[in-house]
């Protein structure tokens, strides 16, 4: 199995755990890392910044369904075939909770529901990345890193090389200048 470094958040210790592994507790919280061709949706939260699509599972809500949810709750956004990508541990102290994470390509965005916590989001390629994520380190760039060769091994198995949502392809520059469209809520 692939071993990832460990990282920091707020108080919290880090570890990722790729697929097949599986947490012994139910996961907390969903990330979804939902790419076009060679870029990843990222959307703007209140409260924690530029980050993938991510929160918490409902009671009674299966991991998927959530993901899901919140891909279009954060980001407007439709999603394909979810693939299980692993899990994170989240310890503090004593505590440990899990998350778990999928990656899938982004079949469409939409608008984003007024009511959200996002802000707006963006399609950004990895490079990109550093100088916008919310949280970004070693663990940070590998797991990126590996959604993205896990989608590519998935295409190459399906036979296609790339999806990209034309629509955000369409969508004006950011007002930071740089190349990635930006939609606001």
């Amino acid at each position: 199995m692939r071993r990832f470094p460990s990282g920091r958040y707020r108080k919290q210790v880090l570890q990722f755990f790729p697929a097949p592994f599986r947490p012994p507790l139910r996961p907390f919280v969903v990330l979804v890392f939902a790419w076009s061709g060679d870029r990843v949706l990222v959307c703007q939260i209140e409260d924690r910044g530029w980050c993938v699509p991510s929160g918490r599972i409902e009671p009674q809500e299966h991991p998927e369904d959530a993901a899901r949810r919140e891909a279009m709750e954060e980001g407007g956004a439709v999603l394909g075939d979810l693939l299980y990508l692993g899990t994170y541990q989240m310890r503090e102290g004593s505590n440990v909770r899990w998350a778990s994470c999928y990656v899938c390509e982004l079949q469409s965005l939409g608008p984003i529901p007024e009511w959200t916590e996002s802000t707006g989001c963006r399609l950004l390629r990895l490079e990109e990345l550093p100088g916008v994520y919310h949280i970004w380190n070693q663990l940070t760039e590998q797991v990126f890193r590996y959604s993205f060769e896990v989608l590519q091994r998935h295409r190459q198995r399906i036979g296609v090389s790339r999806i990209d949502v034309g629509a955000a392809d369409e969508a004006p520059p950011p007002p930071d200048g740089s190349s990635s469209p930006e939609r606001s809520a």
